[in-house]
């Protein structure tokens, strides 16, 4: 219970809940729309998703205003009806600060990666909080498909960066494993095989086994990879470069969410750094 009590009171965690919950209701969504459900239903569900994506944006002290009903409750801001919104500008910059963190790192791939990857996250966020300002009608003349277009543009670039983080820190271990393998069973090596299919056949399985062997001994680096993996279907379709179904999209990006939680609830499983 502390621990939960503990991961709801940060913003990370508070965000990634809702992030479930939206992505959650776009699956059901897609289901209940293809099982042939009544249309009212999907609607509702549909309308679910979208408050949910709205309410990650915003925070709210007034117990009485939840994200169902915030675009009511924010045309009567004057009133103070609604005592507080908050954009998610404080995400922009504290991805701005990792920014400057990792400049420091000694590792030059991993300096040039994580650098890369936040500062593409900073602006990824910046234009998310555009579009919700035009959403709600702050910004009436943004034109939303651009800027979405744009948002998605820095979000796959930061996923870029994040897998070839992930592809430099699996290479480096392997390669330490491997050297470690060949100090111990030098003696196995034996004569080549004559036939170099089975050769070529035998690397890749000791490659493959070797990359299984560095992913099951580094869990935060296992689950890294997964979560990055999952999230990278979301930008690919909203770009159109690889086009899916919503159902692929909305389970990708609730199998990202749960990994999330799991990283931020349990801090050692999160990749350092």
């Amino acid at each position: 219970m502390d621990s939960w009590v503990r991961f709801t009171a940060q913003s990370q965690g508070r965000e990634r809940i809702f992030r479930a919950a939206q992505y959650a209701s776009a699956l059901v969504a897609y289901s209940l729309q293809t099982s042939g459900a009544s249309p009212e239903l999907v609607i509702c569900i549909k309308q679910l998703e979208a408050h949910l994506s709205l309410g990650r944006k915003c925070e709210y002290i007034n117990e009485n205003i939840t994200p169902c009903n915030v675009c009511c409750h924010f045309n009567h801001l004057s009133s103070g009806m609604c005592v507080s919104t908050v954009f998610r500008l404080g995400n922009s910059a504290e991805a701005l600060e990792a920014a400057k963190r990792a400049i420091h790192l000694s590792d030059l791939v991993l300096r040039f990666c994580i650098t890369v990857s936040h500062l593409n996250r900073a602006m990824y966020l910046g234009c998310d909080n555009l579009l919700w300002a035009g959403k709600v009608g702050l910004a009436t003349t943004l034109d939303q498909d651009k800027w979405s277009q744009r948002s998605f543009r820095y979000y796959l670039f930061a996923l870029i960066m994040n897998l070839s983080r992930d592809a430099y820190e699996i290479s480096m271990l392997a390669q330490r494993e491997a050297r470690v393998q060949s100090k111990v069973g030098s003696e196995a090596n034996g004569r080549p095989s004559c036939a170099s299919t089975t050769l070529l056949a035998g690397r890749v399985r000791a490659h493959l086994g070797l990359l299984c062997h560095v992913l099951r001994a580094n869990p935060p680096l296992l689950l890294d990879v997964l979560k990055n993996c999952c999230d990278l279907f979301i930008p690919l379709d909203r770009l159109g470069l690889l086009k899916t179904s919503p159902g692929v999209v909305a389970f990708c990006g609730l199998s990202s969410s749960i990994l999330s939680i799991l990283t931020i609830s349990q801090p050692w499983l999160k990749l350092k750094p």
